[in-house]
């Protein structure tokens, strides 16, 4: 699923719970926010410092942006791609969309709720 998505953006439900381990995950909001709350394992490069500290981010691993909602963490996600980065994926509907989808077991969610629509 998550190995073969291409696109710029990528959802909660389509990354399973392990793959988090294998990536690196941006919180793009500024340093208040995320010491509120975070994506556990993030780290936290805010989206107009995301061009200046892209050298921190690997190019060898998916790295996926977020922010409240996603449209900080697109321009982020877009300025990296632009840059050349095109193992950057934008979380759709940032933190929000991740906690209403059920965090690291959105995938599992969602591939329930899939079987069962099926049944």
């Amino acid at each position: 699923m998550f190995a073969d998505y291409q696109g710029a953006t990528i959802r909660p439900e389509q990354i399973p719970a392990e793959q988090w381990e294998q990536m690196t995950v941006v919180d793009t909001r500024d340093a208040g926010q995320y010491e509120e709350d975070h994506i556990p394992g993030a780290i936290n490069i805010e989206w107009r410092q995301i061009l200046e500290r892209r050298d921190e981010l690997p190019r060898d691993e998916m790295v996926l942006v977020y922010c409240n909602t996603g449209s900080l963490s697109a321009q982020a996600g877009l300025m990296l791609r632009l840059a050349g980065m095109d193992n950057v994926r934008i979380l759709q509907d940032g933190f929000t969309g991740f906690q209403k989808a059920g965090g690291f077991e959105a995938n599992a969610r969602a591939q329930k709720a899939a079987e069962e629509a099926s049944e």
